[in-house]
């Protein structure tokens, strides 16, 4: 077992520990990571499903606007078609308005997305329809479109006009005249029918929301059992640690782990107490150990490299380490080679047991033994010495009293055969095997009586051929052994336990791995896919400039009539329908691109020396002309402004798109107030407005993309919603903020406040 295992297998926390500088650390339990996966599992879902609706809605209204569209592509073609065919030359008098002529002009695939085409004469009468529609031929039109048909009917309107069918269903409709031939073409289309695609786009969103939802319910189940396990697991280890200290304390030994190719020893906290030691770590540096070791014992340098090279199959040495006393102690190791776990490095790992006090017991023996004539009575054991003829030298009390012999048969030169006839040897419970070493004829052996005592019997040959026997009570060493021992057993069960709960925990914990990768692989697709709407975003609206430019451009040049009249005062009119509506578009486009630019992070400012009275100026020249146009007074404030480091052009775009709300929503008469101020820090620009102002619950939500206060069919005003969305984040990337105070029908002050950035050059000039 490697270091790294003892360490995590005696010293483990269960708590988790997050390593923050050198020697500290942040302790974090598992209640507490618990808390915070399921919080932050909970806030990904609510923002999911935000995102979710954010996107339905705005698909629903682009496919409206879609649909909306193509149908009045469509109708402004089959309109075309028919005027095409009043003006061929075979064609006499007034071209005849039926079904025949209507299913020609229609273009093919113009009834797509059930798009209804109705022929009016000029009474008003259905006279064809395509799809064909026998029910509606020879009705009056308001029997069949109701009765909003007449207020909600703009002939060769830029806009499908929203109305309710006779039948009771919402539906869009679309109005063009016929030139010189007397009727229109109305083209219709049921709302139910325009969203209908959009209903199948929505119920695939619905259903991956409703899957990624239950996949990460699922993950945090898992996580929160999971988690339950590992807490009892680790409740289980502490506990049994607790005993091991115990045990390991009670048995005054210790446990270390040796890497031979390393510079440290794990030791156990047992260890440290035997030596006195303040317990430094898990683990000692070789070179501490070696400077407590004492100078006479550094053959176990020697003894593990016969270890190494296998001359030795195991490890039982004797020696001495220095106390933080001072003193030296007796220690016994007892320990075998294994290799690590993380390498093949041979590892030293055993048990050491102080025996400092059976040492000491051995010397006293050794010194009673040179004093045996002198102080042969103040020894602890039975002590007897038999001369060559076997006749008895010497003995002590302990002797005496252990055979029950008499005082006059204890006298010196009694025969062995004499005393051996007096003695009552005590019943004997337990005899271990003596050992004899037939050069000297010494023997030892131990015994058990009946009354459970343990004594070693010590026999051995003197010098002048005489017999010396020395008998003493091991009882307590005996009594100790079996102890090492149990514990021992115990210790290597206990061991087992864990080393099975650790695997089964290592289990626990891939399993959470795993799901925890699935839950990061979902949470990237999620991202990718946002990603890729915001680049399709701008895809989209750079190609769509392109033929609104075009379109823009060439109605210019037909409303100027550069290349002569173009012989109708209606073609000025529509080619003006075309200019405003195709510039309107091209904002909404612009506005789309800016707003996409900005989120995907790809909006650098370029920043620059900026005089505030020259940007107004320039703001102002672009939007007097629409106050003029809505008599509307504008009146400006300025203070004295040092220049300060902006982007000049995306501060203009703030302040024409905010102007250009004020005027919007301010009526006649009304009055639009530019206030600038400022101090050491910040610019202060406001916009002040007296126009129908905004409701309390509606203020939140205008800066959002695509937020409006007014619906997409009851507006009367126009505008994509972005306006206030780009300007709040452009300020937001000069550092700024933008702040709304309205109240309804009173008027409303958008606030923009930026940091002064010093123009350092202006300075130095």
């Amino acid at each position: 077992m490697a270091k790294a295992q003892l360490k995590e297998l005696f010293f483990r926390d269960s708590s988790l520990r997050l390593p923050l500088v050198a020697g500290h650390g942040l302790k974090v339990t598992e209640r507490t990571m618990r808390i915070l996966i399921t919080v932050l599992t909970g806030l990904f879902v609510a923002m999911l499903a935000a995102a979710l609706l954010s996107q339905l809605w705005a698909s629903r209204n682009q496919s409206l606007a879609d649909e909306s569209r193509l149908t009045l592509v469509d109708a402004e073609r089959a309109a075309q078609n028919i005027m095409l065919a009043a003006a061929e030359p075979n064609v006499t008098g007034h071209l005849s308005l039926d079904q025949a002529l209507l299913d020609k002009s229609v273009p093919i695939d113009a009834a797509a997305h059930d798009r209804f085409f109705i022929l009016l004469d000029a009474t008003g009468t259905i006279v064809a329809a395509v799809p064909h529609h026998a029910n509606w031929n020879g009705k009056s039109v308001a029997t069949v479109l109701g009765n909003d048909f007449v207020t909600h009917a703009m002939v060769n309107g830029s806009e499908m006009a929203p109305l309710v069918l006779a039948s009771g269903e919402d539906a869009f409709m679309a109005s063009r005249d016929l030139g010189k031939l007397p009727g229109s073409l109305l083209a219709l289309q049921k709302k139910d029918d325009v969203l209908s695609i959009w209903r199948s786009g929505v119920a695939k969103l619905t259903g991956l929301f409703v899957v990624t939802l239950m996949v990460l319910l699922l993950l945090a189940g898992a996580f929160h059992w999971q988690a339950g396990k590992a807490f009892d697991a680790d409740e289980m280890l502490s506990h049994a640690t607790g005993r091991l200290d115990k045990a390991l304390e009670g048995g005054e030994c210790g446990m270390w782990d040796w890497n031979l190719m390393g510079d440290k020893i794990f030791w156990s906290m047992s260890m440290y107490e035997i030596l006195g030691m303040k317990p430094k770590g898990d683990y000692l540096s070789f070179s501490e150990f070696s400077h407590r070791l004492h100078h006479d014992d550094a053959r176990l340098d020697y003894l593990i490299d016969d270890l190494l090279r296998g001359k030795r199959k195991d490890f039982d040495q004797e020696f001495r380490m220095r106390h933080e006393n001072g003193s030296f102690i007796w220690l016994r190791a007892r320990a075998a080679l294994a290799k690590g776990r993380a390498s093949n490095d041979p590892h030293l790992v055993g048990i050491v047991f102080d025996i400092s006090k059976q040492k000491q017991l051995d010397t006293l023996n050794q010194e009673a033994e040179m004093r045996l004539k002198d102080a042969v009575e103040n020894i602890s054991e039975a002590f007897v010495l038999w001369d060559t003829e076997s006749r008895l030298v010497l003995c002590n009390t302990k002797y005496q009293q252990f055979h029950s012999l008499a005082q006059d048969v204890c006298e010196p030169g009694t025969p062995y055969s004499v005393v051996a006839a007096a003695a009552k040897e005590p019943v004997v419970q337990q005899f271990v095997s003596a050992e004899r070493d037939s050069s000297s004829g010494a023997r030892s052996m131990e015994v058990q009586f009946a009354d459970g005592r343990w004594l070693q019997i010590n026999e051995r040959r003197t010098k002048d051929g005489g017999f010396v026997s020395v008998g003493t009570d091991i009882t307590a060493l005996k009594t100790q052994e079996t102890y090492l021992l149990e514990s021992e057993r115990n210790l290597m069960v206990t061991v087992k336990d864990l080393q099975k709960e650790r695997q089964f925990a290592e289990e626990q914990s891939q399993s959470l791995a795993e799901l925890a990768d699935k839950y990061a692989s979902e949470k990237a697709r999620a991202e990718a896919a946002n990603r890729s709407k915001s680049e399709f975003l701008a895809n989209m609206s750079h190609e769509l400039r392109t033929p609104l430019n075009a379109i823009i451009g060439f109605s210019e040049i037909m409303s100027q009539q550069i290349f002569g009249p173009l012989g109708s005062s209606k073609y000025d009119e529509y080619a003006n329908d075309i200019r405003k509506s195709g510039q309107f578009l091209l904002d909404v486009i612009n506005d789309i691109l800016d707003m996409s630019k900005i989120e995907a992070g790809k909006t650098d400012l370029e920043l620059a020396p900026v005089q505030v009275g020259e940007l107004i100026d320039e703001v102002l020249r672009l939007i007097g002309p629409r106050a003029a146009e809505g008599k509307i007074i504008i009146e400006k404030d300025l203070r004295k402004v040092p220049h300060f480091m902006a982007d000049k052009r995306a501060l203009k775009q703030v302040l024409i798109n905010i102007m250009a709300n004020a005027v919007k929503f301010t009526p006649e008469g009304g009055v639009v107030r530019l206030v600038v101020t400022h101090d050491k820090s910040i610019i202060r620009l406001q916009i002040i407005d007296t126009g129908i102002g905004i409701p309390p619950h509606d203020i939140e939500k205008i800066g959002r993309p695509f937020e409006q206060v007014e619906n997409q069919f009851t507006k009367s005003k126009g505008g994509s919603g972005l306006g206030l969305a780009i300007s709040k984040s452009l300020v937001a990337l000069h550092g700024g903020k933008l702040i709304i105070a309205s109240r309804q029908g009173k008027g409303t002050t958008v606030t923009v406040d930026l940091p002064i950035v010093a123009d350092t050059a202006s300075q130095a000039a």
